[in-house]
């Protein structure tokens, strides 16, 4: 007599279908690459638009949020050290579009240092601020680590170009 059974779907080391695993996978592939995306773009362009403000101060006075210690080592004035920063900033914000497996550690330093003034800039007046960078310093290391699994997957082919066009499932 012939067996009629059916086989049952390949089923992975925990138990559950291969497929659904794979599907998952996918998933959370897709999900990382759209993270690293935006979190690139948003550390591109803030940086940038940032920098560009030390210049102009259109938002704030910037030298109103130099710690002293910092004022009294720098060469100049208060201003002449916010278009040094301003610079940085920009060269930061390029760096991400550039290279994010660099510029994203670049940032986070950058912040840390901005949040070390904050700290010590007439405590505790600044500490909101100094948290708020600080999360985004968490933020730009979150996209310095996705930066190092997503770019070299971009370039051997194992992500799409367009993580938010065809192909991109969710």
């Amino acid at each position: 007599m012939e067996s009629t059974t059916l086989d049952a779907p390949r089923r992975t080391t925990n138990g559950r279908p291969a497929s659904a695993e794979a599907a998952e996978s996918t998933a959370i592939s897709t999900a990382a690459h759209q993270a690293f995306w935006l979190l690139r773009i948003g550390f591109t362009v803030a940086p940038i638009l940032f920098g560009l403000d030390k210049f102009f101060n259109w938002s704030v006075n910037w030298p109103d949020y130099l710690a002293n210690w910092i004022n009294t080592i720098a060469p100049g004035s208060g201003q002449d050290f916010m278009y040094f920063v301003g610079g940085v900033e920009i060269f930061a914000g390029i760096l991400v579009l550039l290279a994010p497996r660099i510029g994203a550690f670049v940032v986070a330093a950058w912040l840390a240092g901005i949040v070390t003034n904050l700290l010590t800039k007439n405590p505790p007046q600044y500490y909101d601020i100094a948290l708020r960078d600080f999360g985004l310093m968490l933020a730009a290391l979150t996209l310095g680590r996705l930066a190092l699994a997503v770019v070299p997957a971009r370039k051997s082919g194992l992500l799409p170009q367009n993580p938010f066009g065809k192909g991109a499932s969710g």
